[in-house]
């Protein structure tokens, strides 16, 4: 690991004046994934800046009926917290699904965004990775590439997003809540996380020092009818060949709303909008799932070791669904 210095602030406005101290600082809460890439030195930050006594540690009513996450809540405390588990179970079984309960512990909301891949070569230093040294090539297009992506893949890069909470919290259309140098400032879910495309360097929108504060979620949960479904290697500890995150608003046997996003599959989190107007004013029936699975799929490329994942995701959307829908019998 290389040297470093390290300093704790108690104001967002401290952190933000530590940046223009240093060549290459970055901010720190639970490090959960930042000291394993500084360990290796794939993270070779010169300061670190501890967050952690920042005033984003509450969760809480908005006023639009929704409930506003902390970042510095840690996801097992959101997780387990009663409003989350009643109104939101969605989420809270998606931030169970990740990790471990020591990782979860201590992994934060904002940091569980800003997780980097877990591409084998990105963590390998000895190959060529875009995403870690940009212009230096991609070895998983051509190489190993079982984990990797099947969606809004480019030439640059085919890695995939790890998280679980960020599945859900793109079902569920949540927004990002942001204080950085040029003040306070909002941005949807689904715009916060990038494709790759030329500058698969990049995982998100945020602007240099900004920091996130909070994550809204709308008044809206599909506490009734949802389902996280992660397929892994293994039951626990794994990180997903493909999850399913699904909400569903049912009149009897009518979907009168839908949400349905993918992790595993993609750079970012993937929202499927056309499969979610496919299963809209439909009847629940698998005929109508598998419908709206071939949707979702829509564009996937397989890279070989991959190409599993493409029928693979079809088939855990519909058994997603079915058990969204209460009619896992017929899974």
């Amino acid at each position: 690991m290389n040297k470093f210095t390290y300093v704790s602030v108690n104001s967002t406005d401290a952190a933000i004046r530590e940046l223009d101290e240093h060549d290459s600082p970055k901010y720190i809460a639970g490090g959960t994934n930042l000291l394993d890439l500084m360990k290796i030195s794939v993270e070779s930050p010169d300061h670190l800046i501890d967050i952690t006594h920042l005033a984003f540690h509450s969760i809480e009513d908005t006023n639009n009926g929704g409930l506003r996450l902390g970042a510095l809540v840690t996801n097992a405390d959101t997780a387990w917290n009663e409003k989350v588990e009643e109104r939101y179970p969605l989420l809270s079984k998606a931030i169970l699904a990740g990790a471990s309960p020591q990782l979860r512990n201590m992994a934060t909301n904002g940091g569980n965004l800003m997780q980097r891949t877990r591409c084998y070569y990105f963590y390998d230093k000895a190959t060529p990775c875009n995403k870690r040294e940009p212009g230096s090539g991609c070895s998983a297009v051509n190489g190993y590439n079982r984990i990797h992506a099947i969606l809004g893949t480019s030439e640059q890069c085919i890695a995939t997003h790890p998280s679980d909470m960020c599945v859900a919290l793109a079902a569920l259309g949540a927004t990002v809540n942001i204080t950085g140098k040029n003040g306070d400032w909002s941005i949807p879910f689904a715009d916060f996380h990038r494709l790759p495309g030329d500058r698969p360097d990049l995982d998100n929108t945020l602007d240099a020092g900004d920091i996130i504060t909070s994550v809204d979620l709308p008044n809206e949960g599909f506490a009734e009818n949802f389902e996280y479904l992660k397929v892994r290697e293994r039951a626990s500890y794994a990180f997903a060949l493909v999850s399913v995150a699904v909400g569903l608003k049912m009149d009897g046997n009518v979907i009168t709303e839908a949400r349905l996003a993918l992790g595993g599959v993609a750079h970012k989190p993937w929202r499927s909008i056309e499969a979610e107007a496919a299963l809209t004013n439909q009847v629940a029936l698998t005929e109508n799932f598998k419908k709206a699975a071939e949707i979702a799929l829509e564009g996937a490329k397989g890279f070989g070791d991959n190409t599993f994942k493409i029928d693979l995701a079809k088939r855990a959307i519909v058994r997603a669904l079915l058990k969204a829908a209460k009619l896992e019998e017929q899974a």
